[in-house]
């Protein structure tokens, strides 16, 4: 198994909790660590917007990762949220371990 870091934008603090929190009890994830409020301008609808959200990485297994994406998406209060995988080339050996045997 190989571990995959999953970066995600929620709209606040409380639904980062929120998801961080079912998808960790569910096992689609070892652990979420929510990084704090970010500024987002971005093109929406033609129009170009900012907001401020909150950025988190989770990590998850490579095999785990499209089930947690889905999880994420399903529970997340945006049309199209920033949902996205990043390769973890190299890390600690019992890192790596934990987040296999936490993951199911």
């Amino acid at each position: 198994m190989s571990v995959i870091s999953i970066y995600a934008v929620f709209a606040d603090t409380d639904e980062a909790e929120r998801i961080g929190r079912s998808v960790v009890e569910d096992g689609l994830a070892a652990c979420i660590n929510i990084l704090g409020p970010v500024r987002s301008i971005y093109r929406w609808k033609g129009e170009v917007e900012s907001a401020e959200e909150v950025a988190a990485v989770l990590k998850t297994t490579a095999e785990g990762a499209d089930r947690l994406i889905t999880r994420i998406a399903g529970l997340h209060s945006y049309d199209v949220p920033c949902i996205v995988a990043l390769p973890v080339d190299k890390l600690l050996g019992s890192y790596a371990n934990w987040v296999e045997d936490s993951v199911r």
